[in-house]
């Protein structure tokens, strides 16, 4: 008798592994929706587009990104929320989306109830400070200087992305006020400094690079731990402000709450892969983040912390929420 049962406790062991199993076998058996709450050309649609075209040519279907634009990604964020646990509806986002708790007061979803990690994008070390050519100012000293005197306005991506979190951090250090202007997207941001509609943004150096050096804007700063390598020449914040810490983000995939574990594990390994080859890293690296090899347990602890870290961000920075 003891033998039979220990029997039929395997058969339901290995009846119930194969049953997790088989979704992830079978999957994907359609196209994938790739959610971005970020504009075409941003840092995490370029990001997005090189990790899911080769996802798509590694598991057999296309991967195609939906933009979704609007108040800081959460838009975007409630469609995958909403959606089927299934993996065919997938968000990638950056580091904004660990402030949500802290800036919605009645959030239309919960950042670590409703969405399961899969996998890091990269790691981008710092932003670059950016104004209008046409100002007077070729440094973080002379911002300074020039705030002190005149109105200065500032954009970011929306109330609560973590531009607007860096530059009222770097406002505090500074001893200075620049007003903030939310805009829907970065590329919003670039037009409006482009036409002086604002004076001075922090943005990702994959939207700013080519207008650098074109001279269609001019980079006073970086807020990195070290010089970004296309723009050697461009001083580290922290130079003129010791006091203003340095900036770093991310890129992370999630799937709705619920999604199975194999079917987690399986983009998790193929995120990874896709990172390691040549067309994607080259992407990634080039829009200043270092690719990441967490696993999904490794990428949810960190997603975990950062939340955690983002509550303290907010509230240095004097942000109330709305």
């Amino acid at each position: 008798m003891k033998r039979s049962i220990t029997t039929i406790l395997l058969l339901l062991a290995a009846a119930v592994a194969f049953a997790g199993a088989a979704p992830a076998q079978q999957y994907p058996s359609k196209p994938v929706r790739l959610v971005v709450g970020f504009a075409a050309g941003s840092g995490p649609d370029i990001i997005a587009r090189a990790v899911g075209a080769q996802l798509g040519s590694d598991l057999g279907h296309n991967f195609f990104v939906e933009n979704r634009l609007g108040a800081n990604g959460t838009i975007a964020a409630k469609a995958v929320a909403d959606a089927a646990p299934d993996g065919y509806t997938l968000l990638y986002t950056s580091s904004g989306f660990a402030t949500t708790p802290y800036i919605y007061r009645k959030a239309a979803f919960d950042v670590l109830r409703d969405f399961t990690p899969i996998a890091t994008g990269g790691i981008l070390d710092g932003y670059v400070l950016v104004v209008n050519p046409a100002l007077p100012i070729k440094s973080v000293p002379d911002l300074i200087a020039y705030a002190k005197a005149n109105r200065v306005l500032y954009g970011s991506p929306g109330v609560g992305n973590l531009l607007h979190i860096v530059t009222e951090l770097f406002n505090l250090r500074a001893g200075i006020k620049l007003e903030h202007v939310p805009y829907r997207g970065a590329s919003d941001v670039i037009n409006a400094l482009l036409q002086g509609s604002i004076q001075v943004a922090f943005l990702t150096p994959a939207t700013t690079v080519a207008l650098i050096q074109e001279g269609k804007l001019r980079a006073i700063g970086f807020n990195g731990r070290r010089p970004f390598p296309e723009l050697p020449d461009v001083p580290l914040v922290s130079a003129s402000v010791p006091s203003n810490p340095p900036s770093s983000t991310w890129g992370i995939f999630f799937a709705p709450a619920k999604t199975p574990t194999p079917i987690v594990d399986k983009l998790n390994g193929a995120i990874r892969h896709a990172l390691t080859v040549p067309a994607v890293s080259n992407v990634v690296e080039k829009s200043g983040y270092i690719p990441d090899g967490r696993t999904a347990a490794q990428t949810a602890a960190f997603f975990r912390q950062e939340v955690a870290n983002m509550g303290e961000a907010v509230k240095a920075a004097g942000i109330e929420p709305n």
